[in-house]
Protein backbone atom coordinates (compact mmCIF):
# COMPACT_ATOMS: atom_id res chain seq x y z
CA UNK A 1 0.00 0.00 0.00
CA UNK A 2 1.42 3.31 -0.61
CA UNK A 3 1.35 6.11 1.92
CA UNK A 4 -0.40 9.05 1.48
CA UNK A 5 0.79 12.81 1.93
CA UNK A 6 -1.39 16.13 2.94
CA UNK A 7 0.79 19.12 1.80
CA UNK A 8 -1.35 22.25 2.43
CA UNK A 9 -0.31 25.50 0.33
CA UNK A 10 0.12 23.03 -2.25
CA UNK A 11 -0.52 24.84 -5.41
CA UNK A 12 3.07 26.73 -5.95
CA UNK A 13 6.04 27.60 -3.82
CA UNK A 14 7.62 25.70 -1.24
CA UNK A 15 4.53 23.20 -0.82
CA UNK A 16 4.40 22.97 -4.51
CA UNK A 17 8.04 21.58 -4.65
CA UNK A 18 7.32 19.65 -1.21
CA UNK A 19 3.97 17.72 -2.79
CA UNK A 20 5.98 17.10 -6.14
CA UNK A 21 8.79 15.54 -4.28
CA UNK A 22 6.69 13.25 -1.69
CA UNK A 23 4.81 11.98 -5.23
CA UNK A 24 8.43 11.48 -6.28
CA UNK A 25 9.32 9.29 -3.86
CA UNK A 26 6.22 7.10 -4.30
CA UNK A 27 3.39 8.57 -1.85
CA UNK A 28 0.00 9.70 -2.80
CA UNK A 29 -0.15 13.51 -2.99
CA UNK A 30 -2.80 15.28 -1.82
CA UNK A 31 -3.14 19.18 -2.34
CA UNK A 32 -4.56 21.29 -0.33
CA UNK A 33 -4.91 25.21 -1.16
CA UNK A 34 -7.50 27.68 -0.74
CA UNK A 35 -7.82 28.42 -4.81
CA UNK A 36 -10.58 26.47 -7.20
CA UNK A 37 -8.81 22.73 -8.62
CA UNK A 38 -9.48 25.13 -11.67
CA UNK A 39 -7.46 28.10 -11.29
CA UNK A 40 -4.65 25.29 -9.93
CA UNK A 41 -4.63 22.85 -13.06
CA UNK A 42 -1.36 23.95 -14.23
CA UNK A 43 -0.10 22.52 -10.64
CA UNK A 44 -1.86 19.57 -10.53
CA UNK A 45 -1.07 18.52 -14.12
CA UNK A 46 2.85 18.91 -13.69
CA UNK A 47 2.40 16.61 -10.99
CA UNK A 48 0.12 14.26 -13.00
CA UNK A 49 3.03 14.62 -15.58
CA UNK A 50 5.17 13.13 -13.52
CA UNK A 51 3.48 9.49 -12.47
CA UNK A 52 2.11 11.45 -9.27
CA UNK A 53 -1.11 10.20 -7.72
CA UNK A 54 -3.30 13.45 -7.36
CA UNK A 55 -5.92 14.24 -5.32
CA UNK A 56 -6.72 18.03 -4.83
CA UNK A 57 -9.15 19.65 -1.88
CA UNK A 58 -9.90 23.71 -1.95
CA UNK A 59 -9.57 24.72 1.91
CA UNK A 60 -9.45 27.39 4.05
CA UNK A 61 -7.17 25.99 7.36
CA UNK A 62 -8.25 28.84 9.36
CA UNK A 63 -11.75 27.76 9.04
CA UNK A 64 -13.02 24.67 11.50
CA UNK A 65 -14.69 23.40 8.78
CA UNK A 66 -12.50 23.20 5.98
CA UNK A 67 -9.72 21.53 8.35
CA UNK A 68 -12.73 18.75 8.83
CA UNK A 69 -12.77 18.54 5.12
CA UNK A 70 -9.77 17.82 4.67
CA UNK A 71 -9.07 14.76 6.94
CA UNK A 72 -12.59 13.22 5.27
CA UNK A 73 -12.03 14.16 1.91
CA UNK A 74 -7.97 12.81 2.19
CA UNK A 75 -9.27 9.66 3.48
CA UNK A 76 -12.29 9.66 1.17
CA UNK A 77 -9.94 9.66 -1.76
CA UNK A 78 -7.00 7.44 -0.61
CA UNK A 79 -8.12 5.71 2.70
CA UNK A 80 -5.59 6.80 4.96
CA UNK A 81 -3.03 9.94 5.74
CA UNK A 82 0.39 9.02 6.68
CA UNK A 83 2.33 12.14 6.42
CA UNK A 84 1.02 15.81 6.75
CA UNK A 85 2.93 18.53 6.20
CA UNK A 86 1.54 22.06 7.52
CA UNK A 87 3.08 24.45 4.77
CA UNK A 88 0.47 26.96 4.58
CA UNK A 89 1.19 30.03 5.30
CA UNK A 90 0.73 34.10 4.93
CA UNK A 91 2.80 37.14 5.04
CA UNK A 92 1.11 40.00 6.53
CA UNK A 93 -0.71 42.31 4.15
CA UNK A 94 1.30 45.56 4.77
CA UNK A 95 4.56 45.58 6.87
CA UNK A 96 4.28 47.74 9.53
CA UNK A 97 6.51 48.84 12.35
CA UNK A 98 5.66 46.64 15.68
CA UNK A 99 3.68 49.95 17.00
CA UNK A 100 1.67 50.60 14.36
CA UNK A 101 0.72 46.77 13.77
CA UNK A 102 -2.99 46.08 13.71
CA UNK A 103 -4.93 43.65 15.43
CA UNK A 104 -7.08 42.76 12.56
CA UNK A 105 -3.17 41.82 11.13
CA UNK A 106 -2.36 40.21 13.82
CA UNK A 107 -5.39 38.01 13.88
CA UNK A 108 -4.90 37.02 9.92
CA UNK A 109 -1.28 36.07 10.36
CA UNK A 110 -1.81 34.06 13.40
CA UNK A 111 -4.91 32.72 12.51
CA UNK A 112 -3.88 31.37 9.45
CA UNK A 113 -0.19 30.30 10.18
CA UNK A 114 -0.48 28.62 13.98
CA UNK A 115 -4.25 28.38 14.69
CA UNK A 116 -4.80 27.01 11.41
CA UNK A 117 -1.35 24.82 12.32
CA UNK A 118 -2.61 23.91 15.54
CA UNK A 119 -6.16 22.19 14.74
CA UNK A 120 -5.24 20.73 11.85
CA UNK A 121 -2.87 18.84 13.21
CA UNK A 122 -5.21 17.97 16.03
CA UNK A 123 -7.67 16.60 13.37
CA UNK A 124 -4.99 14.40 11.31
CA UNK A 125 -3.35 13.34 14.43
CA UNK A 126 -7.04 11.85 15.56
CA UNK A 127 -7.04 10.15 12.15
CA UNK A 128 -3.73 9.03 12.36
CA UNK A 129 -4.12 7.00 15.87
CA UNK A 130 -7.46 5.52 14.21
CA UNK A 131 -5.93 3.75 11.30
CA UNK A 132 -3.32 0.61 11.04
CA UNK A 133 0.15 1.49 10.87
CA UNK A 134 1.98 1.41 8.01
CA UNK A 135 5.53 0.82 8.00
CA UNK A 136 6.24 0.75 11.66
CA UNK A 137 4.41 4.31 12.48
CA UNK A 138 1.43 5.62 11.94
CA UNK A 139 2.09 9.26 10.75
CA UNK A 140 4.70 11.98 10.30
CA UNK A 141 3.98 15.46 10.78
CA UNK A 142 6.04 18.12 9.44
CA UNK A 143 5.84 21.80 10.09
CA UNK A 144 7.20 24.53 7.86
CA UNK A 145 8.42 27.33 10.03
CA UNK A 146 11.16 29.75 9.35
CA UNK A 147 13.78 31.62 10.37
CA UNK A 148 11.72 34.37 11.46
CA UNK A 149 10.45 31.72 14.43
CA UNK A 150 13.87 32.88 16.14
CA UNK A 151 15.13 35.75 14.10
CA UNK A 152 12.96 39.66 15.04
CA UNK A 153 11.64 41.50 12.24
CA UNK A 154 10.45 44.46 13.68
CA UNK A 155 8.51 45.19 10.77
CA UNK A 156 6.56 41.85 10.61
CA UNK A 157 6.08 41.12 14.27
CA UNK A 158 2.83 38.98 13.79
CA UNK A 159 4.98 36.92 11.27
CA UNK A 160 7.85 35.98 13.72
CA UNK A 161 5.02 35.50 16.62
CA UNK A 162 3.11 33.54 14.35
CA UNK A 163 6.51 31.03 13.42
CA UNK A 164 7.38 30.95 16.72
CA UNK A 165 4.32 29.53 17.88
CA UNK A 166 4.91 26.66 15.24
CA UNK A 167 7.98 25.75 16.79
CA UNK A 168 6.39 25.41 20.34
CA UNK A 169 3.44 23.29 18.77
CA UNK A 170 6.15 20.81 16.93
CA UNK A 171 7.72 20.41 20.64
CA UNK A 172 3.82 19.95 21.99
CA UNK A 173 2.87 17.64 18.90
CA UNK A 174 6.09 15.35 19.41
CA UNK A 175 5.64 14.87 22.77
CA UNK A 176 2.06 14.09 22.66
CA UNK A 177 2.21 12.25 20.11
CA UNK A 178 5.56 9.72 20.29
CA UNK A 179 3.40 7.24 22.27
CA UNK A 180 0.80 7.17 19.56
CA UNK A 181 3.50 6.45 16.96
CA UNK A 182 3.78 9.44 15.23
CA UNK A 183 6.90 11.71 14.84
CA UNK A 184 6.53 15.24 14.30
CA UNK A 185 9.27 17.37 13.00
CA UNK A 186 10.09 21.00 12.12
CA UNK A 187 11.95 22.47 8.92
CA UNK A 188 12.54 26.37 9.31
CA UNK A 189 13.05 27.94 5.30
CA UNK A 190 15.55 30.87 5.46
CA UNK A 191 15.23 33.23 2.35
CA UNK A 192 13.33 30.76 -0.39
CA UNK A 193 13.00 32.20 -3.74
CA UNK A 194 9.29 32.08 -3.97
CA UNK A 195 6.19 34.29 -4.21
CA UNK A 196 6.06 36.06 -0.61
CA UNK A 197 9.93 36.95 -1.19
CA UNK A 198 9.47 38.74 -4.47
CA UNK A 199 8.78 42.40 -3.38
CA UNK A 200 12.05 41.99 -0.91
CA UNK A 201 14.17 40.60 -3.96
CA UNK A 202 16.67 44.11 -3.87
CA UNK A 203 16.90 43.36 0.50
CA UNK A 204 17.80 40.27 0.34
CA UNK A 205 20.40 40.16 -2.95
CA UNK A 206 22.32 43.09 -0.91
CA UNK A 207 22.54 40.73 2.02
CA UNK A 208 23.75 37.99 -0.01
CA UNK A 209 26.01 40.21 -1.45
CA UNK A 210 27.67 41.53 1.98
CA UNK A 211 27.98 37.88 3.07
CA UNK A 212 25.25 37.80 5.48
CA UNK A 213 24.46 34.30 4.39
CA UNK A 214 27.59 31.74 4.37
CA UNK A 215 25.94 29.83 1.67
CA UNK A 216 25.66 32.75 -0.74
CA UNK A 217 22.69 32.28 -2.85
CA UNK A 218 18.94 32.44 -2.82
CA UNK A 219 17.11 29.23 -0.99
CA UNK A 220 14.84 27.48 -3.94
CA UNK A 221 11.50 25.29 -3.19
CA UNK A 222 13.58 21.72 -4.37
CA UNK A 223 16.02 22.85 -1.05
CA UNK A 224 12.69 22.71 1.53
CA UNK A 225 11.35 19.56 -0.35
CA UNK A 226 14.66 17.45 0.10
CA UNK A 227 14.59 18.25 3.52
CA UNK A 228 10.77 17.03 3.86
CA UNK A 229 11.53 14.49 1.89
CA UNK A 230 14.28 13.05 4.34
CA UNK A 231 12.14 13.55 7.35
CA UNK A 232 9.12 12.23 5.92
CA UNK A 233 11.28 8.62 4.92
CA UNK A 234 12.30 5.91 7.33
CA UNK A 235 15.91 7.78 7.59
CA UNK A 236 14.43 8.94 10.79
CA UNK A 237 12.80 6.95 13.02
CA UNK A 238 14.60 7.17 16.32
CA UNK A 239 13.88 11.33 16.10
CA UNK A 240 11.17 13.41 16.69
CA UNK A 241 10.97 16.96 17.98
CA UNK A 242 13.56 18.46 16.19
CA UNK A 243 13.92 21.03 13.39
CA UNK A 244 16.23 21.71 10.53
CA UNK A 245 17.44 25.11 9.30
CA UNK A 246 17.11 25.16 5.38
CA UNK A 247 18.63 28.59 5.15
CA UNK A 248 22.27 28.32 3.72
CA UNK A 249 23.64 29.20 7.34
CA UNK A 250 22.23 31.69 8.28
CA UNK A 251 21.81 30.85 11.60
CA UNK A 252 25.35 30.26 12.53
CA UNK A 253 26.09 33.12 14.73
CA UNK A 254 29.85 35.01 13.58
CA UNK A 255 32.11 37.16 14.94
Amino acid sequence: MKRTAVITGASRGIGLAIAKQLGLDGMNVVMVATGSAENNMDAIVQLQKNGITVGYIQADISKHDDRIKIVRDAVRLFGRIDVLVNNAGVAPLQRADLLEMTEESFDRVVGINTKGNMFLTQAVAKQMIAQEPLDGRKGVIINISSCSSVVSSVNRGEYCVSKAGISMLTTLYADRLAPEGILVHEVRPGVIDTDMTSTVHGKYNKLIDEGVFPIARWGKPEDVANAVSALASDKFMYTTGNYIDVDGGFHIRRL
